[in-house]
């Protein structure tokens, strides 16, 4: 019996009929071993013999059945022959096709090559087309025999056809290979959009309504495919939200000068994350900053807060306003958030009695300017806050009801801003007098920190800033000038060189540095703050270079202090003073020590150091203060003496021109200064009083205790309360500066681990996450970099790994690298830029970047792994082992948060092929369950990419995780092979 092909086989079976297992037989015998049946297409030459006449031949059908049930051909083959049929007017052959269809539409599999699963995905988008444009022409001819009066036929086509669409479609597995198939061929998918297109119209005018809703309903599924990742339930059941509650406090305490766009992308990172609806979202963002204003210390604080509250927050929401999926929904939401507020009325009438007016009236107006609230919206809101303020308490007292809020001075002092800045712009030389009466005016009262606080808020303080130096550099020295234009000069210099420290010292000294630019002079103000000016946590050497200028200069300032009787002004050279003044001090100081000068003297001296220009003791007292530290317990007195001199004011009739003024300034930034020298020393100086704190969150740590002890009590407190409040935000920071990031994320993981009730381990992990805002990129490298890996390589610390405290961990881990890595491209932001930077070295030894050595970490985990050869060193691991995304994107390892993420899901893909299960594992599911629940898409921008690829299919066979989504969530479906390990994974479940 010799058969020359595979239709010559067919057609003798028929003739002879043979029965389907004999069919099945013989064609194993009749054909050679080597090849495939899918590679001799039998599928597709047992329906094209099946299908020519006008009905199926139920013979050769039952042949493809049989070879469908034995799994001689795969479905893919099946689905690719059947979506090749086009002539939908033949109804019994259609309707054999969907009996066909019908057999395994909803159990499809595939546990070859990953080419073959792709294979899948594409027949099974071509058999979808099929069934859509089967369901046209069915509906088409439904229509056409409602014309001619014979419905029946037709509609029970139709209905066949909506029964496999929505058979086949139902299933979440077949979705999620659609969802591939669609990313494989784009072109396919616009075609399935288009006929699902003309289905809707035709169907439009189907009468009847189970055909039709059946038909939506399939509709409505195919739309999903393309989405399915990004769908994600709301927390409903939760109003408060602590994360965005600290944030907020913390950038309003910390950062009033942080780009608006780094806080909204935080903000958005938090609201995702956590699932938050957009009203409760918004309205924890207003509570925050009532409570910010009410517990802000008096003074500079409160008006940085008033700031941040009134202009920064609506310049916020107007960006996130461009995250929302349309403007009316999101002033919607907005109006919504402000209803909620109102009914908060112990918490605004608190605020309008700090604020000294209706808070929430400024608030709305500012919103309503910003288009965030319509007009209608707004005097709603205010007719609703009116009625309740007439039943608070009476606020005005007699003797604050004349004092302006401050919240209406804010307000008016940004359009000032803009007009001060246009000021600064013209030429110096021509008006100084001009210039000299603003600057003047901008000294009184708080004016000063009025106009910094509306500047920091709405980004123009670096401009500002910019603008002083500029004036500070042109006023340093004056050729062949008389008496009154030097005095507007060194007016001028003075002025300028006080507000800059008083910036450098309210806002940090980031604020003031331009950005490096080559060949270009450093002006004299930036090289004195860089070199001389005293900072937190910065220590000087008081015997650098920079306090010992040339010798001639400091013997003619020592001469002129000494020997005149005030301060000469013309020809003066201000900034060579500056520089000078130091060495002249020390000189000056000798002599005091050696008796060569009385104590008389050296007042006439501090005099005329202090009785023009105020700067200059500015400067004496850097150095002096540099000086201090250096010297032992009984040598200081002297040197404390003079800053106490050069502290008092003078009380003369020959000052210049706004003396009392520039004093006020003077002594708040001499307080900064000397501070930590002071408390070093157990020394007092008293500073003359404004009657308001200059430095309300200074030295707030309890003397004589353990800082442990300290950390584990604030936290605890904290977590009781369930919010952080500004001053614990700043003892935080103080002992995170202290302890260094390891200690301090070591002991809050080590308190979060301890916590055994589930509702107590989400909310520390909701304040921990906003704790360690304070300087994220530095606290994820050490939890991800170390503190994870001892705790899932030490088997004797497992057991601190069980469900409530490792769910919590998994999720504080999660989201701590989601933040990093979205914002680690990005600036980092000022209040980190002056806590010392971990040594990168510090991760290359751990995680080596040549494969050569073995690594800390694989030497960890081959200690603790049954097959140690396999992990032992980076060599021996197959390259598949290890590939992922972020390679096949290039991702630069060099970084350390890449490098540390790339070891972790290293650590993560073993832990889930090693022999032993326990607690480790467990947390290695909910941090990948973390990691699903939280990203819109396993994309090139998540931390995902860095996980192996190889590590899909060992989730898989995970319970928890064995489903189409998580599947399609941790692949990468942007690269081809991404795609091809998701198909596998998901054509195998």
């Amino acid at each position: 019996m010799k058969v020359v092909n595979l239709k010559q086989a067919i057609l003798q079976a028929w003739k002879e009929r043979w029965s389907d297992y004999q069919w099945a037989i013989n064609m194993k015998k009749l054909f050679p071993k080597g090849a495939t049946w899918d590679i001799l297409n039998l599928a597709e030459a047992l329906l094209e013999q099946a299908m020519i006449g006008p009905s199926p031949n139920p013979l050769i059908l039952s042949y493809l059945k049989y070879a469908i049930s034995s799994q001689m051909v795969s479905y893919s083959s099946v689905l690719t022959a059947i979506s090749k049929f086009d002539d939908f007017s033949r109804d019994l052959c259609v309707q054999a096709l969907l009996d066909i269809m019908d057999m395994f539409c909803d159990r499809l599999s595939c546990h070859g090559k990953a080419e073959e699963c792709i294979g899948l995905c594409r027949a099974l988008l071509s058999a979808l087309h099929w069934l859509l444009r089967c369901t046209a022409a069915s509906a088409e001819r439904l229509r056409e025999g409602l014309e001619a009066g014979t419905p029946a036929a037709g509609e029970k086509q139709l209905a066949m056809c909506l029964q496999r669409l929505e058979k086949t479609l139902s299933s979440t597995k077949n979705r999620a290979l659609l969802h591939i198939a669609k990313l494989e061929e784009a072109s396919s998918w616009t075609a399935i959009e288009h006929s699902l297109l003309k289905l809707g119209e035709i169907l439009a005018n189907l009468s009847n309504p189970q055909l039709r809703s059946q038909a939506e309903q399939c509709g409505t599924l195919i739309r999903s495919i393309p989405t399915m990742l990004s769908v994600h339930a709301e927390q409903m059941h939760k109003t408060g939200f602590p994360t965005v509650h600290a944030v907020i406090l913390l950038e309003g305490t910390m950062n009033l000068t942080g780009e608006t766009q780094s806080l909204v992308e935080q903000l958005m990172m938090v609201k995702r994350m956590q699932h938050i609806p957009t009203p409760l979202f918004v309205l924890e963002i207003w509570k925050a900053c009532f409570v910010g204003l009410i517990e802000s210390p008096e003074g500079t604080e409160e008006l940085k807060w008033t700031a941040f509250t009134f202009l920064k927050i609506p310049q916020v929401l107007v960006k996130l306003k461009k995250y929302s999926h349309g403007d009316k929904d999101f002033t919607e939401d907005v109006n919504c958030a402000f209803e909620f507020l109102l009914k908060l009325t112990p918490l605004l009438d608190k605020a309008d009695q700090r604020c000294n007016c209706d808070c929430t009236n400024f608030l709305l107006q500012e919103c309503g300017k910003q288009g965030l609230l319509s007009e209608a919206s707004v005097n709603n809101l205010m007719a609703k806050r009116k009625a309740d303020r007439e039943h608070a308490p009476q606020q005005k007292s007699g003797e604050n009801a004349n004092i302006q809020p401050n919240i209406q001075l804010i307000l008016r002092a940004e359009p000032t801003v803009t007009n001060i800045l246009k000021t600064m712009d013209a030429d110096h030389s021509k008006s100084p007098e001009g210039l000299l009466g603003v600057l003047g005016h901008m000294l009184s009262g708080k004016s000063l920190d009025l106009l910094l606080a509306a500047a920091a808020a709405t980004g123009k303080l670096k401009s500002f800033a910019r603008k002083f130096i500029n004036l500070n550099e042109f006023t340093t020295y004056g050729s062949e000038e008389s008496t009154k234009p030097a005095s507007v000069r060194a007016l001028l210099f003075d002025i300028s060189f006080l507000m800059l420290c008083h910036v450098a010292q309210t806002y940090g000294s980031e604020v003031i540095l331009s950005e490096s630019r080559t060949g270009a002079e450093v002006p004299f103000f930036e090289t004195w703050m860089q070199t001389c000016m005293p900072e937190e946590g910065k220590i000087l050497n008081p015997d650098h270079p920079c306090f010992r200028p040339d010798s001639t200069k400091v013997e003619s300032l020592v001469a002129l202090l000494n020997n005149s009787s005030e301060m000469k002004l013309v020809q003066m050279k201000w900034h060579e003073a500056c520089l000078s003044i130091s060495a002249a001090i020390l000189e000056i100081l000798n002599a005091w020590e050696n008796g060569v000068l009385a104590f008389e003297s050296i007042q006439k001296i501090t005099d005329n150091i202090k009785g023009k220009v105020c700067s200059l003791a500015v400067c004496a007292v850097a150095w002096l203060v540099a000086h201090v530290r250096m010297l032992g317990l009984d040598e200081r007195e002297k040197s404390l003496q003079m800053i106490r001199q050069l502290a008092g004011p003078l009380f003369s009739e020959n000052t210049l021109q706004f003396y009392n003024e520039r004093v006020v300034i003077m002594n708040s930034i001499l307080e900064r200064m000397c501070a930590d020298v002071l408390q070093q020393t157990a020394t007092q100086i008293k500073f003359p009083s404004t009657g308001v704190d200059t430095m309300p969150y200074w030295n707030l740590l309890p003397p004589k205790r353990p800082i442990k002890e300290v950390l584990t009590d604030i936290f605890a407190k904290v977590l009781e309360k369930g919010w952080v409040d500004s001053r614990s935000i700043h003892i935080f920071d103080t002992l995170l500066h202290m302890g260094g990031v390891y200690w301090f994320c070591n002991n809050l993981i080590k308190e979060l681990l301890k916590e055994t009730r589930k509702e107590h381990t989400l909310r520390a992990v909701e304040l921990l996450y906003s704790i360690f805002c304070l300087d994220m990129q530095q606290v994820t490298l050490v939890l991800l970099g170390h503190i994870l890996p001892g705790l899932l390589t030490d088997s004797s610390k497992w057991h601190s790994l069980m469900d409530p405290p490792g769910t919590a961990l998994a999720k504080l881990a999660v989201w701590c690298a989601l933040s990093s890595y979205s914002s680690h491209k990005g600036q980092a932001s000022t209040r980190q830029k002056k806590r010392h930077r971990e040594d990168i070295e510090d991760y290359i030894s751990l995680f080596p970047l040549d494969d050569v050595q073995p690594s800390k970490l694989m030497r960890l985990l081959s200690s603790n792994e049954d097959d140690a050869n396999i992990l032992s060193s980076p060599t021996d691991r197959s390259m598949s082992s290890s590939l992922s995304a972020s390679q096949l994107h290039t991702v630069n390892m060099r970084d350390p948060l890449n490098r540390v993420l790339a070891n972790l899901f290293l650590l993560i893909s073993s832990i889930l092929g090693s022999r032993t299960a326990g607690p480790h594992t467990q947390f290695v599911q909910w941090f990948m369950e973390e990691c699903v629940d939280c990203l819109e898409q396993g994309g090139r921008g998540s931390v995902l990419q860095f996980m192996p690829f190889t590590t899909v299919s060992e989730l898989v066979k995970v319970s928890a995780m064995s489903s189409p989504k998580v599947v399609l969530a941790i692949t990468d479906l942007s690269l081809p092979l991404g795609r091809q390990v998701a198909a596998k994974a998901i054509a195998a479940l």
